[in-house]
């Protein structure tokens, strides 16, 4: 069950990353056998927490080195001989370094392996385009038995490590940088296959999953300054993905736009078309990276720069309006 946070709450910013190592060494707490296995960014991954939570927690982290697909490898044998085994690296290491390994060894044998980088997107910032992985998203749900989470804040991101970690077989969390509002209220749980309608609306439908929810979000205020109703949906779980809600939505709307701090191709904008083709064709517009590199700058910057922003999803919003009413 999901909440909202309050205005007071939302105020607050925090980054997904940081719920990463704090988890589990809640969920080492619990009784679950949990491991996490790092490529020597033990603080930026937050998995130093995990370690320094007790002295149990300590003899659970395996650093290997900067050897990203022996993260992997080694987190595939801790998972055979019976543990829950999170890998964290930067995204752009953890799944595009390592994916030979994520594909034959974890996914092809279906191991408890649960992928959980963080420094995805533009949100990285300053770090620029080599450091901004911008396709995790699309080589993470094209593996067979891989499931897909995209927390929009630190809440959901907590909530996420959880159901990965009670979830059979491999998954991948995306986690960030940055510090970002939080959207969720403290306790909320999120379930594997689930989108959830944060708002409802009659006019189009915004699919957002990560960082964009907030810009989502603000993109309905302004369209209602337009007299345009927005019904935003969090895609949290993009792979599976939940067709029925969208579908419902997009039912109801005629039209529909995604926004994602990834790129167009093959990400959450891909995954909803696909889908809405083979159950209710509607007008679709996607925001997200246009087939481009990220840059080096602040991310409220690179938001603007890129037009992934909330003034880019509302104009994208009510221009496929117009298209689905032959405006």
């Amino acid at each position: 069950m999901i909440r909202l946070a309050t205005a007071e709450e939302a105020a607050q910013k925090k980054a997904t990353r940081a719920a990463y190592g704090e988890m589990l060494a809640q969920l080492l707490d619990e009784g679950m056998p949990i491991v996490a296995v790092d490529a020597d960014l033990s603080g930026s991954t937050t998995t130093s927490k995990f370690a320094a939570s007790s002295e149990a927690a300590a003899k659970r982290l395996f650093n290997v080195g900067i050897a990203e697909q022996n993260m992997i490898d080694v987190a595939a044998g801790l998972a055979l001989a019976g543990n829950v085994a999170f890998t964290g690296s930067f995204a752009v290491f953890g799944t595009g370094r390592a994916y030979d390994q994520i594909r034959n060894t974890v996914c092809y044998s279906n191991l408890d392996v649960k992928i959980a980088p963080t420094h995805s997107g533009i949100s990285v910032g300053p770090d620029g385009g080599s450091h901004q992985m911008l396709e995790d998203i699309a080589l993470m749900r094209v593996l067979p038995r891989m499931k897909v989470l995209v927390p929009a804040d630190y809440n959901s991101a907590k909530a996420a490590i959880r159901l990965a970690a009670k979830t059979p077989g491999p998954v991948y969390v995306r986690l960030g940088r940055a510090s970002v509002p939080i959207v969720y209220a403290e306790g909320s749980q999120f379930e594997l296959g689930r989108a959830y309608v944060l708002r409802e609306g009659t006019d189009v439908t915004i699919v957002a999953c990560g960082v964009e929810i907030r810009e989502a979000l603000a993109a309905a205020d302004a369209l209602a300054e337009r007299g345009m109703s927005a019904e935003v949906i969090d895609a949290f779980c993009i792979k599976p993905l939940d067709v029925d809600t969208i579908a419902a939505s997009a039912a109801k709307t005629g039209c529909v736009v995604t926004a994602e701090e990834h790129s167009v191709n093959g990400g959450l904008g891909e995954a909803v078309a696909h889908a809405l083709a083979e159950t209710r064709p509607v007008p679709v517009s996607m925001v997200g990276m246009r087939d481009a590199f990220g840059k080096s700058g602040e991310f409220e910057e690179l938001l603007d720069y890129f037009s992934l922003g909330s003034a880019a999803i509302a104009d994208a919003a009510a221009k496929v309006y117009a298209k689905a009413n032959n405006c």
